[in-house]
This record gives structure tokens, C-alpha cells and sequence, in this order.
């Protein structure tokens, strides 16, 4: 039915039905089709079939890089070996005459990365509202998730890097979770052990991703076919965990219920105290760690069980 007249919408609206239209396109007719709609908007954007490579074609130069471990991961050979030479060398190491590292290729891992798995999620689970899907998510697009993966598959040990605080974090995690009860939930949100997680192994996986993109000529699928089983078994409904500090300030803020952090700092060990008010009742948690978010985590995660034990949280 057509109505004469003006409509006032609000420009988040409108910037949805946008973002919608572009999905559709996405699902229906895959990225070309989605950028050909994009370009038709407005935007301004070229399209290549066949992306342009900018690097020169190098076989030979590996740098004390396994290459062979790598195919045999990844079921991807890589053409410009230098690429991922690069994918695995942190800022710190330099070794003439290759003087590159990781982060460009991290920059663009971690959105390829998020994409995929973006769409991944829309395609296994139709029908599941925009919320768990987020969550969903946020619960696979972490660094806790990346950096078990890393550990998992042993990248840890093909980090090319020069420095001795970043050996120690690496092998304290490493050991961690190994060794503790964290590696049995594995990449199903966030792991609870009181090391700090590196930042350094979610680069990792963002920057392998990364390689493996800029390699194969931007090739989506040969991503995903290449990243996926490192990062399996990816979360589902059933397995996913909310990362604890959220999850606590939810069932704060809906059951109306008094929540404070109380962090402190001594010799290097960062301390968190939480404390929730329920009523006449105070459900106190303290936790150590290597820094203060890993401590809030733990301590948001403690009172989250003492909760669920006084049958005031049955999530």
C-alpha cells in the first residue's frame, strides 16, 4: 500500500536496512555481488576478480622457518615464502636482510578472521536471533580462543622473536594450559587460569590468516578451509561461555543486585576484589594474577559460582 506523504526515520534505521540489504546480497550472490550493490550505493570501491599482488615471487628465503609444519597444518603451500616469514616474526626479532613483522598481516587476519567467522555462524545456526549470534561471536572471536589454538597446534614455538619477557609469558601460558583443567574448555570462550594470556599468540593466528589471504590472492575459502580446523571445535549454543566480568554485570544490572571492584597492585601481582550486595547479603571474591583484567576475570568468575550456589543465578 503506497501512502502520500514524509516518514521520519532515524539514521540507524536506515543504516541497518543498508547493512541487511548488503547481507542479502552476500548470502544470495557472495562477495562480488555484494560490493557490485556496494559500488551501486555510492561507495566508492573497486573490484578486482583477481587481486593484484604487490610482492615479488620468492622460494627460497625461509629464515629458520618450518615450512614444511606449516603446509602440512595449514593443507596450504605457501608461493611467497617471505610472506610467511613475516606472518611469524614479532617486532622485537631482527635479522637481516629481512627486517619485516607480523602486524600489517595481523591487521588484516583479524578482519578477514571476524568475517568468516561472522558468516559461519549465520550459516550453521538459521533462525538464532542477532543476540546469541553476537555472543556467539564474542565468544569465538578473542583472544583467549586464538591463543589456546596457537598453544594447541604448537605455533607458539615457531614465534621468531628476540625477547626474554615474551619467552617467559609464552612459556607460563603454554605450561598453564597444558597442565591445569583450562585446556579441557578449550576455544569455548575464555579460559580461567591465573596467567595472564599473551596478546602475542592471538596475533598469531591473525597474522597466519593474514599470510594465507595476501598469498592465495584474497581467497576467502582457502582462508577458512585453512584456519578452521586450527581453531576447532569452534562454540555452538550449547558450548558457548560468557566471559565472566560481562556476564556478572548482566545479572547485576537485571536482578538490581550492588556490584564493586576493588583493584590494588603490590610487587608486581595485580589483586581484584569483587563484592556483590543482595539484599542483607555480601558475596565477596578476591583473586591474584599476572595483571589486573585477569584477576577481575577470575574474581568475577568465583562469585558467579558462589551466586549459582546461593540459587540466585541459574544461568
Amino acid at each position: 500500500m503506497h501512502i502520500k506523504g514524509y516518514r521520519t526515520m532515524k539514521t540507524k534505521n536506515v543504516a541497518d536496512v543498508v547493512e541487511a540489504l548488503i547481507g542479502a546480497c552476500l548470502e544470495t550472490g557472495g562477495e562480488i555481488v555484494a560490493l557490485s550493490f556496494m559500488k551501486w550505493l555510492g561507495m566508492d570501491i573497486d573490484i578486482h576478480r583477481e587481486m593484484p599482488s604487490t610482492r615479488k615471487l620468492d622460494t627460497g628465503f625461509v629464515s629458520n622457518v618450518n615450512v614444511p609444519y606449516f603446509r602440512s597444518l595449514l593443507n596450504y603451500s605457501f608461493r611467497v615464502h617471505t610472506l610467511l616469514v613475516e606472518s611469524v616474526t614479532h617486532a622485537s626479532y631482527k635479522e637481516p636482510p629481512f627486517s619485516g613483522c607480523y602486524q600489517r598481516l595481523e591487521f588484516l587476519g583479524d578482519a578477514v578472521l571476524d568475517y568468516l567467522i561472522t558468516f559461519y555462524f549465520y550459516k550453521t545456526n538459521p533462525g538464532l536471533s542477532p543476540g546469541l549470534l553476537t555472543d556467539l561471536r564474542s565468544a569465538a572471536v578473542n583472544n583467549d580462543c586464538y591463543a589456546q589454538a596457537a598453544v594447541k597446534w604448537n605455533l607458539h614455538q615457531q614465534l621468531r622473536h628476540a625477547s626474554s619477557v615474551l619467552h617467559n609469558q609464552i612459556t607460563d601460558f603454554a605450561r598453564c594450559i597444558s597442565s591445569s583443567s583450562a585446556s579441557q574448555d578449550q576455544f569455548f570462550g575464555w579460559t580461567n587460569t591465573e596467567v595472564a594470556v599473551p596478546k602475542v599468540l592471538g596475533d598469531l593466528i591473525e597474522s597466519i590468516a593474514g599470510a594465507v589471504l595476501v598469498d592465495s590472492d584474497f581467497d576467502t575459502k582457502l582462508v577458512w578451509d585453512a584456519m578452521k580446523p586450527l581453531l576447532e571445535p569452534l562454540v555452538t549454543p550449547k558450548t558457548m561461555k560468557y566471559q565472566p566480568v560481562r556476564e556478572l554485570q548482566e545479572l547485576c544490572q537485571k536482578e538490581s543486585y550492588k556490584c564493586r571492584y576493588h583493584p590494588s597492585q603490590e610487587e608486581g601481582t595485580s589483586t581484584v576484589k569483587v563484592e556483590v550486595t543482595v539484599k542483607d547479603d555480601r558475596y565477596i571474591e578476591t583473586c591474584d594474577a599476572s595483571n589486573q583484567r585477569t584477576a577481575k576475570k577470575l574474581a568475577a568468575e568465583k562469585v558467579l559460582k558462589s551466586l549459582k550456589a546461593g540459587g540466585l543465578h541459574n544461568h
